[in-house]
């Protein structure tokens, strides 16, 4: 039977699998706080095929549906992922890895556990942005250290150490979503001896596709090149594909057991282009590039716009318009002065066709997050306390 690690007690899981690794039998990990039951993440694994039950690890995620799925990892495949990425990030002279994800998300388990597993490194994990004071303590304490987040900690970053400096960080990595290209900056002054990467991937890539150095490119659409050995394509509908020797060999939802094979091309979930120099360039979430009265929605192009003259958070979420198409609200956290909105929305005005304005504009105090603190966009649907500040005439 696979063993089943929860991370009920976070700051004691490296140590467990720590364990878990070592032997032989494969064994899976899950949050509690993910809404999955037990009993739902119990019968999904009894359905594992046998050559998986050894060898390998399993991950709880929502993957790019939004549905529960548990994607099977080679332990392998992921050891040679870190070797790889160690390389290609010069990591050598890192001695240690800050955590302040949770070890649940594919992200921060194979570039901050594993890496430093393999590589014979020290893990310092706190409790992120829960506990600030721990957080700044050991970013003051870091001994050239390398530190993994996600866009939404930039401006967080920014609230809670505005005049800060930690130079004992030397690596920092961002993925899971947009780049924070408008906070670099701030990032550089922060984290002064700092190299910054946008890592770019998903869960069933184990996580890893793509690598670039900040100040290689200009914009967040750029993710960078594919790795030695992946391989980026897009299919008709503008879908993002790939295929990895260091990607997930199968997934389990609900749907059943699917294997995947070194000729499978499997979807990222975005959408996206390839140039002539080789670069990728993700247009957003498949779900969040549409058509609205006949022009193409892209939210992270919305989203670069933004960063033109907003340098806090922001995010969406969808409604039907009056025509009963599908289309999108922006909220921003914190609230926006008269002055920004009104930035804001010429800004919108000068690069953007209407059919792709929001809805309407709103804010919020901040933002509710997922357990891999991504921001959860259908509880900020739900949310009663969020301020209309324009709202789009028909």
């Amino acid at each position: 039977m696979v063993e089943l690690l929860f991370d009920d007690n976070a700051l004691n899981l490296p140590s467990t699998l720590n364990d878990a690794w070592q032997s032989t039998k494969t064994f899976a990990l899950a949050t509690t706080h993910s809404g999955v039951t037990k009993s739902w993440i119990l019968e999904t694994l009894a359905r594992l095929p046998e050559q998986f039950r050894e060898h390998h690890f399993i991950l709880l995620t929502s993957g790019s549906t939004g549905r529960p799925k548990m994607v099977i990892g080679s332990k392998k495949r992921a050891e040679d992922l870190t070797r790889l990425l160690h390389q290609m990030q010069n990591a050598e002279p890192v001695t240690e890895a800050i955590g302040v994800l949770p070890l649940t998300y594919c992200y921060a388990f194979v570039n901050q556990w594993l890496w430093a597993r393999v590589h014979n490194r020290r893990l310092v994990m706190t409790s992120g942005f829960a506990d600030i004071d721990k957080l700044q303590n050991t970013l003051r304490l870091a001994n050239a250290a390398q530190l993994c987040l996600v866009k939404t900690h930039a401006p967080l970053l920014k609230t809670y150490f505005p005049v800060a400096s930690f130079p004992g960080v030397i690596r920092l990595h961002f993925a899971g979503s947009r780049f924070p290209q408008e906070h670099l900056q701030y990032l550089h002054q922060l984290f002064p001896s700092a190299q910054i990467y946008n890592n770019y991937g998903c869960t069933e890539a184990m996580p890893r596709l793509c690598l670039r150095k900040a100040e290689e490119a200009e914009t967040a659409d750029i993710v960078g090149k594919p790795l030695p050995g992946v391989t980026l394509h897009t299919d008709e509908k503008g879908d993002l594909l790939f295929r990895s020797p260091f990607g997930a060999v199968g997934f389990i939802d609900e749907e059943g057991v699917h294997l995947i094979t070194p000729d499978d091309w499997v979807p990222t979930g975005d959408q996206g282009i390839l140039d002539d120099q080789g670069w990728c360039h993700v247009l957003g979430r498949s779900g969040e590039v549409f058509k609205r009265h006949g022009e193409k929605v892209s939210l992270s192009l919305l989203l670069q716009t933004l960063s033109n003259v907003w340098t806090g958070q922001a995010s969406f979420y969808f409604e039907k318009d009056a025509q009963g198409e599908k289309a999108h609200v922006m909220v921003l956290s914190p609230h926006p002065s008269k002055e920004q909105t009104r930035k804001i929305l010429l800004n919108f005005r000068q690069q953007h066709a209407r059919a792709q304005w929001p809805l309407r504009l709103e804010s919020v105090d901040s933002f509710p997050l997922l357990s891999n603190a991504k921001i959860d966009a259908e509880k900020l649907a739900r949310l009663d306390q969020k301020i209309v500040h324009w709202y789009h005439h028909v």
